[in-house]
């Protein structure tokens, strides 16, 4: 598992392959400035080790420009999937002096984010996946308060209710749940949890 701690927030995530297998077709990249974090998951169509350099060159690709908007984010990272196997991604940038988010998606990862008092929003995705062809994408953008939490995952992991498990409970408390979700799972399984500060 991964642990992140800073002035501005704190995060904790994880990957399982499917069945212990020695590739898993998710991957993810975290990053923080001093202005933004960065988050992107990608999750690779099918598993194993095409379905892994897939969702490895949308994270490559996001690493290397991280300093762009999360619109042109989501158009490097279709063109870098062309005659590769595709991948469902999402992608959320966090300004820290705006308070603001950026957030897009295409395909079946999910996203939440849970406030202080007990709100819980929910963007939808845009239903497909990347994979070079020509796609729509819809980045949304959202104010955040103090101590709010988000939550990315892979569809490899199954949660019930959302709210329950986010409600009075720290960032190891949720990941250790969460990791105890992936290890149960028949799919490769990725989590990014965080709380902002």
């Amino acid at each position: 598992m991964v642990y992140l701690q800073s002035e501005q927030l704190e995060i904790c995530a994880d990957k399982a392959a499917k069945d212990g297998k020695p590739f898993c077709g998710d991957s993810y990249y975290i990053h923080e400035t001093d202005d933004y974090l960065i988050c992107v998951l990608a999750d690779g169509l099918g598993s194993g080790e095409f379905a892994f350099h897939s969702s490895y060159a949308v994270t490559k690709t996001v690493e290397e420009n991280h300093h762009e908007p999360v619109d042109l984010l989501m158009r490097l990272s279709n063109n870098v999937l062309y005659q590769k196997r595709g991948a469902a991604v999402a992608i959320l940038k966090i300004y820290f002096d705006k308070r603001e988010f950026e957030y897009s998606c295409v395909g079946n990862i999910r996203f939440y984010l849970y406030s202080d008092e007990g709100k819980l929003t929910y963007p939808l995705p845009v239903t497909g996946y990347l994979s070079g062809r020509p796609q729509k994408y819809r980045t949304q953008r959202f104010s955040y308060e103090e101590n709010c939490k988000f939550l990315l995952h892979s569809d490899g992991i199954n949660i019930l209710n959302v709210k329950a498990m986010m409600k009075n409970r720290s960032i190891q408390q949720i990941a250790s749940i969460l990791e105890e979700q992936t290890l149960r799972s028949n799919d490769d399984s990725t989590f990014i949890i965080g709380s902002l500060l």
